[in-house]
């Protein structure tokens, strides 16, 4: 009895130190993955919404209410484009370098709210633009300060993409763990679901938007867009716990600089393998590279290869780290920038491929702005509106690829059969090429009708450019996501952001170089009294089907370029393996990037 009465307060102290032992916290819920995309693509697909509606109705904004000219208003916008697409390699050094990604969307998200806010006062004040053009003989010109007010909010606008567009689909991509077998998989469908999903909400909410810019308000028009805008940022940063935000590791463009200067100073040396500077990643220099796949040394680009030479031991310092770093690289460092210099082939085929399907968002659509546009007796169809038979192809043809075809290749052959990435731009430049020669016979078409019964808008219906439209939407569905699909993929995780930034200019540069063709078809042709092929007010006093055909046969150059050239690095692609690093003991796995291809 002693002995239990001696034991119970033992036994009392030992339950009530268990009962007042706090219960282990809960384990967090992991950052990353479809819970993060969803508030990525909510804010990508509100942020389409207002950029999209003011790029898809700009050239109708600038022809009626700026009363410039037609060729006038396509420099415009293509310039304006172009210098949106190519401040997406400064939006890719700033994150890279300084921000990270997150940073940089927040960032570029709330210039594009400054410079949609700007275009919607120039359209609610009447003041900061010309005007209304009663009689296209005597229209009234902007003055310069009302241009430059004009500029302004498109200057904002294009920084604001330039910091949004390398960053979206790689900081998407950053929340997948591509070490995984079903990361990889995710990954490769977040490709297509990202363009989808935007590509849906522009087909609902600009059919409204557009109709409402050029029938109601132009002020109402781009007000709606700026509050989308608005919505935007607030969804992006309510999915702000959720995310995994890499830390910026250094630009890979300073990287390059210092690759070029070690080569050239090193061009007399010869490359003997065993004296390569390639040290091991520490937390200390390089806090992701740690878990990250390092790149197998390639022989391509031979050249860059003599920045990693140690070629004098006095380069190294105690720990044996670089003194210099621009006189002695990584082999990382330059087989990152091989990766780079690697995807030119098909970075060029891209630009064709853009040269092509930017000519329905200008050409085309001042070809609508002279049919008829009538639906009944009240109802005119607005130009802006053609461009969402573009997206409704783009949407079309990725769900059907991805919910049927896939699904049914996988039940009749039990495995998923993709279509490869050569395959599907190949198809996608045979579309735009296809495109380009359908807009030039309805082009004459409504033209010859216009000049029979003398007037400025053709009788010929609208409906009659939907297939020139439908065209161009399959051709991006093809060829974009897949050049898209391929940048991002080619290139190690550390370099996505940069992916992004490299498929931009090539945008870029296809809007730079289709304002330049549009001048000089422009400038050679409006001479000796011959009928120019572009420019003016009137369509009907050009030969725009003749400049189609210039583009065509640029497409037809660009299929055999990419079928007799480019295609082969689609194919060859062990030249880029990645592999472990040696200490994991897995030098002869296949990368990520090749793992996600051949799934197909």
């Amino acid at each position: 009895m002693e002995e239990v009465m001696s034991n119970s307060p033992s036994a009392f102290e030992q339950e009530h130190e268990q009962m007042s032992e706090p219960s282990p916290p809960p384990l967090p819920r992991q950052a990353g993955g479809w819970r993060s995309i969803k508030y990525i693509i909510g804010n990508e697909s509100f942020e389409k919404l207002a950029s999209m509606s003011l790029i898809s109705n700009l050239t109708v904004y600038l022809l009626t209410n700026y009363n410039l000219s037609g060729i006038f208003v396509v420099n415009v916008v293509q310039i304006w484009n172009g210098s949106s697409n190519i401040a997406s390699i400064i939006g890719a050094f700033i994150s890279d370098t300084y921000l990270g990604r997150f940073k940089t969307l927040l960032c570029g998200s709330i210039a594009s709210l400054l410079g949609i806010l700007t275009m919607t006062l120039t359209a609610g004040i009447h003041q900061l633009r010309p005007s209304t053009c009663k009689d296209t003989l005597n229209c009234q010109r902007p003055q310069g300060w009302q241009l430059g007010v004009l500029f302004s909010g498109l200057g904002l606008l294009s920084i604001g993409a330039g910091g949004i567009r390398p960053c979206n689909i790689a900081f998407g991509a950053d929340q997948f763990d591509t070490n995984t077998e079903k990361g990889r998989v995710q990954l490769e469908s977040f490709f297509n679901w990202w363009y989808f999903t935007f590509t849906i909400a522009l087909v609902i909410a600009l059919t409204g938007v557009v109709y409402i810019q050029t029938n109601i308000s132009w002020t109402l028009g781009f007000a709606i867009p700026t509050m989308c805008l608005a919505f935007s940022i607030t969804i992006f940063l309510l999915g702000r716990h959720t995310y995994l935000c890499k830390k910026p590791q250094g630009s890979i463009f300073a990287d390059m600089t210092k690759v070029i200067t070690a080569a050239c100073r090193k061009r007399k040396l010869q490359v003997p393998e065993l004296t390569f500077y390639d040290p091991a990643p520490t937390l200390d220099n390089s806090p992701e590279l740690e878990n990250s796949k390092r790149l197998a040394h390639t022989d391509r680009f031979k050249f860059l290869d003599k920045a990693a030479i140690i070629a004098d031991p006095s380069e190294l310092d105690n720990q044996g780290m670089a003194r210099n770093a621009w006189r002695l690289c990584s082999l990382q460092q330059v087989e990152q920038f091989k990766c780079l210099l690697g995807i030119l082939p098909v970075w060029v085929t891209g630009i064709c491929c853009f040269i092509v399907m930017d000519q329905q968002n200008t050409f085309g659509v001042l070809q609508v702005v002279q049919t008829n546009r009538s639906i009944g007796s009240h109802f005119k169809v607005p130009p802006g509106w053609m461009n969402l038979i573009a997206m409704i192809s783009l949407s079309f043809w990725i769900y059907i690829y991805e919910c049927i075809y896939i699904p049914l290749s996988k039940r009749i052959t039990k495995k998923a059969k993709r279509l490869t990435l050569a395959e599907r731009i190949k198809i996608g430049i045979l579309l735009s090429i296809l495109c380009m020669l359908v807009a030039a016979v309805v082009e004459r078409k409504r033209r010859d009708s216009a000049l029979r019964h003398g007037t400025l808008i053709s009788p010929v219906s609208f409906v009659l450019l939907l297939p020139q439209f439908a065209l161009s939407g399959f051709s991006e569905a093809f060829s974009a996501v897949s050049i898209m699909e391929f940048f991002t993929l080619q290139m190690p995780e550390s370099m996505r952001t940069v992916a992004g930034a490299v498929f931009f200019l090539s945008l870029s540069i296809a809007n730079y170089i289709g304002s330049l063709i549009v001048n000089v078809v422009h400038k050679a042709t409006s001479h000796r009294g011959k009928t120019p092929w572009l420019g003016g007010h009137d369509l009907n006093k050009n030969r725009l089907d003749y400049y189609y055909y210039i583009i065509a046969a640029l497409g037809a150059l660009n299929f055999v370029y990419f079928n007799f050239f480019a295609s082969h690095y689609l194919t060859n692609r062990k030249s880029t393996e990645t592999k472990e690093d040696s200490t994991a003991g897995e030098a002869s796995q296949p990368n990520d990037e090749e793992k996600v291809l051949n799934i197909k």
